[in-house]
C-alpha cells in the first residue's frame, strides 16, 4: 500500500509557485519599464501622434498668378469656387460613394472611371477633388445628405476665369484637372489641395513660376473628418501658414493688336504672327479656329471634346506653331537676296515674261500664276510684281544647294524657339535631306523641275506662320535676329518686377548694305505699286511686304486652275507678310488663311488691320516711336 508523500508534494508546489513569480515578476517590470517608455520617455512622441488623429493639416493652395498684356489688362485671372472632394482614408467604400454621387447628379457616369484611377493613383490622405465648380443648387444637393458621405467635404477653392474667351487661347493654353499622368511627374505635397495644372501654351510653359508655395492650416476634426471647433476639454493650439501666390506673367502680347487679328481672320482657317523685330516680342499670335478653355477649368465632357476633337476645321491644332505649308512667293525676297549675294544675277539687267518658263532640253512648261504676263522686269519689278518666270530661271542659274545653304540662316527648317512648347519645324529640302527622306533610290535623286519649284516656294519647302514671321523680322532688321518670345516680364509676390531679357540669334551675315537696301526697295515697291497696292497706297505709314499664293495640289500641265470648280478645302492657301514703318520697322507679320486664294486678296488686308491696331493711334495718326 502507497503511502502519501506529503513533504514531496509541498516542495513540488513550492518551486511552481516560486515560478510562477518569478514569470509574474519579470511580467510585472516588463510593464513599469514599457510604461515608462510610453508616458515619460516617448510622451511627446505619442502625445503629437495622438493629436495627429483629431489635428489634421490641410493645405492652403497657392493663389495661381495671372497673366496680363503688355499693357496691363488682364487676360487669365481666378475666381472663388466651390468644388467636392473626398479623403480615400476616410471614405468606407469609395465605389459604392462614386455611384451614389452619380445617381443624386454631382458627378457624371462616364467620370467614373477616371475619377477612380485618379483616386488610387493619390495618397490616402490627400484631398482628391472630384467636382470642380459647383453650382449652388449641386452644393444645396449635397448640403443636405452630408451626414450620409463620411470623407467628402465642399472645399472652397480658386480656379481659372479667362474673361475674353477664346482670343489668344493658343498663346494663352489653358488649365486642366490634374490627370494620373500628371500625378507620375509633379511633386504632390506642392500641389495637395490643387485641382488644376497648366496644360498648353504659358499656362504650361510657366506652370513652375505661375503656381505659387502652398501654405497650411490645422484643423480639429472628429472621428468622421469634419471640422470642429473643440472635442471636450481639448482645445489644439492649431498652427496656420499663409501659401505664397504664383507671380504674375507680363506677356508680350498686345489685346488690342489680337483682338484686330481675330476678327479680320475670324471665320476663315488661318493664323496670323506678329513680332517686334527689335527684341522679338510676341504682338499677336493667332490661329483660328479657336475654342474657349473655360471649359477645360471646369472639367470638359466627352461629349464636349468630342465635339472639339472631331471638328473638321481642328480648333485645338496650334496652326501658328504647328501648321505646316508651302510659303509661295513670299520666299523670293530671300531668293534674290541669294541671286544678289552670290552675284549670279544683275539686278537692273531686263528679262522677260511671257507667262511660261522652259528648263532647257525640257518639255515641261513651268507657268506664272493665273498665266500672267509681265513683259519686260528687273529685280526690283519682279518682286514687286510677283513675277514667277524672273524667279524660276533665278532658281535654276543658283542651283539648290546654294538655295537650302542661304537659306538655312533665315529660320527655315527649324524651330523658331518660342518660350511655350508644341512648335513644330518646317521643311528646308537639299539633296542630302532628299537622299534621307526617301526610300526608293529612284525618289532620292535630286531633279532640276524641283530647283525651279522651290524658286517660287513651292515643291518641298514648307514653313510654319510664325517661322515665316521671324524670316520677316529678319529682312526688316538686315539680318539681326531675335528669338521670339511671350513673357516679357513677371511680378513677384511682393508687387516687384522683373523683366525677362531678349535673347538675340546669331545674325544673319554675309549680305551686302546695298543688297538688303534693294530688296527692300522693291518689297515696299509691292506694297506701292505691286501686288499689294490696293492695301498700301493709303496707309498713313510706307510698309514693305511680299504677297504669297501656295498650291495645295498640283494642276496638271494641260489644265489651268479654276477655283470655283474645285473643292474649298483644296483651293491655294494665300500669304502676306510684311513689317512697318519700313524705315524703322516696329512690327513684322506673317498672315495666312487657308485656301483662301491670292495673297493680295485675302491675306494682305487682314495684314494692314493688324499694322493700323498697332501703329496708328485713335485719331488714325501713326504713334511716336516708344
Amino acid at each position: 500500500m502507497r503511502i502519501k508523500d506529503h513533504w514531496r508534494e509541498q516542495r513540488l508546489f513550492d518551486q511552481r509557485a516560486l515560478a510562477c513569480a518569478v514569470l509574474m515578476g519579470l511580467a510585472t517590470v516588463g510593464l513599469v519599464v514599457r510604461l515608462f517608455l510610453l508616458q515619460v520617455t516617448r510622451h511627446d512622441y505619442y502625445s503629437d501622434l495622438s493629436q495627429g488623429n483629431r489635428v489634421r493639416t490641410e493645405p492652403i493652395p497657392a493663389a495661381r498668378g495671372l497673366i496680363l498684356d503688355r499693357h496691363g489688362e488682364e487676360i487669365a485671372g481666378n475666381q472663388p469656387a466651390y468644388q467636392l472632394e473626398l479623403v480615400p482614408e476616410e471614405v468606407p467604400d469609395i465605389d459604392k460613394t462614386l455611384a451614389s454621387l452619380v445617381q443624386i447628379g454631382l458627378i457624371r457616369a462616364e467620370d467614373v472611371t477616371e475619377l477612380q484611377r485618379t483616386i488610387d493613383s493619390s495618397r490616402t490622405f490627400d484631398s482628391v477633388p472630384i467636382r470642380l465648380r459647383m453650382s449652388d443648387e449641386d452644393v444645396a444637393r449635397f448640403a443636405v445628405r452630408r451626414f450620409e458621405y463620411p470623407g467628402l467635404d465642399i472645399k472652397t477653392r480658386q480656379t481659372r476665369f479667362y474673361p475674353n474667351a477664346a482670343l489668344a487661347v493658343h498663346a494663352l493654353g489653358y488649365v486642366g484637372a490634374i490627370s494620373e499622368q500628371d500625378l507620375k511627374h509633379i511633386d504632390r505635397n506642392a500641389y495637395a489641395g490643387t485641382s488644376l495644372i497648366g496644360k498648353l501654351g504659358v499656362e504650361s510653359a510657366y506652370e513652375h513660376q505661375l503656381h505659387g508655395s502652398n501654405g497650411f492650416r490645422e484643423v480639429l476634426v472628429n472621428a468622421q473628418g469634419r471640422s470642429v471647433e473643440r472635442q471636450g476639454a481639448f482645445v489644439p493650439n492649431l498652427r496656420t501658414k499663409a501659401p505664397t501666390p504664383g507671380d504674375d506673367l507680363l506677356l508680350s502680347i498686345d489685346l488690342k493688336v489680337q483682338r484686330a487679328a481675330e476678327s479680320a481672320l475670324a471665320g476663315h482657317r488661318g493664323a496670323v504672327v506678329a513680332l517686334d523685330p527689335n527684341n522679338g516680342d510676341v504682338i499677336a499670335l493667332v490661329s483660328m479656329p479657336g475654342f474657349d478653355p473655360t471649359a477645360f477649368g471646369r472639367g470638359i465632357t466627352p461629349a464636349e471634346y468630342g465635339v472639339l476633337s472631331s471638328d473638321i476645321d481642328r480648333p485645338l491644332f496650334n496652326r501658328a506653331l504647328r501648321g505646316t505649308y508651302p510659303p509661295g512667293s513670299t520666299v523670293k525676297p530671300a531668293i534674290a537676296l541669294a541671286g544678289l549675294t552670290y552675284h549670279v544675277v544683275d539686278p537692273t539687267a531686263h528679262k522677260y515674261c511671257n507667262g511660261s518658263f522652259h528648263l532647257p532640253g525640257s518639255s515641261r512648261v513651268f507657268r506664272e500664276y493665273h498665266n500672267e504676263k509681265h513683259g519686260w522686269v528687273d529685280l526690283d519689278d519682279a518682286i514687286a510684281r510677283s513675277c514667277d518666270v524672273y524667279f524660276y530661271g533665278l532658281a535654276d542659274v543658283l542651283g539648290v544647294d546654294r538655295i537650302s545653304t542661304f537659306m538655312a540662316p533665315f529660320g527655315f527648317g527649324k524651330i523658331t524657339g518660342i518660350d511655350i512648347g508644341g512648335e513644330k519645324a518646317g521643311i528646308l529640302p537639299s539633296r542630302e535631306w532628299k537622299a534621307k527622306t526617301f526610300a526608293k533610290p529612284a525618289d532620292k535623286m535630286w531633279f532640276p523641275g524641283e530647283t525651279v519649284n522651290f524658286g517660287i516656294g513651292q515643291g518641298y519647302l514648307t514653313v510654319t506662320p510664325i517661322e515665316l514671321a521671324h524670316y520677316a523680322s529678319l529682312i526688316a532688321t538686315r539680318g539681326k535676329g531675335w528669338k521670339p518670345r511671350l513673357v516679357s516680364a513677371y511680378r513677384d509676390h511682393a508687387g516687384k518686377m522683373h523683366a525677362v531679357p531678349p535673347v538675340a540669334e546669331a545674325a544673319v551675315g554675309g549680305i551686302a548694305d546695298e543688297d538688303w537696301a534693294r530688296v527692300l526697295h522693291g518689297m515696299i515697291g509691292v506694297t506701292q505699286r505691286g501686288t499689294a497696292a490696293a492695301i498700301g497706297l493709303h496707309a498713313p505709314y510706307v510698309f514693305a511686304g511680299k504677297t504669297g499664293t501656295a498650291q495645295v495640289f498640283t494642276v496638271a500641265q494641260n489644265e489651268k486652275y479654276n477655283a470655283s470648280k474645285i473643292d474649298e478645302r483644296l483651293r491655294d492657301h494665300s500669304w502676306f507678310i510684311a513689317f512697318a514703318p519700313a524705315d524703322a520697322p516696329r512690327i513684322a507679320l506673317a498672315v495666312l488663311e487657308e485656301n483662301g486664294g491670292a495673297g493680295a486678296s485675302a491675306a494682305a488686308p487682314i495684314a494692314r488691320k493688324v499694322l493700323d491696331a498697332y501703329l496708328l493711334d485713335a485719331e488714325g495718326k501713326v504713334k511716336p516711336q516708344p
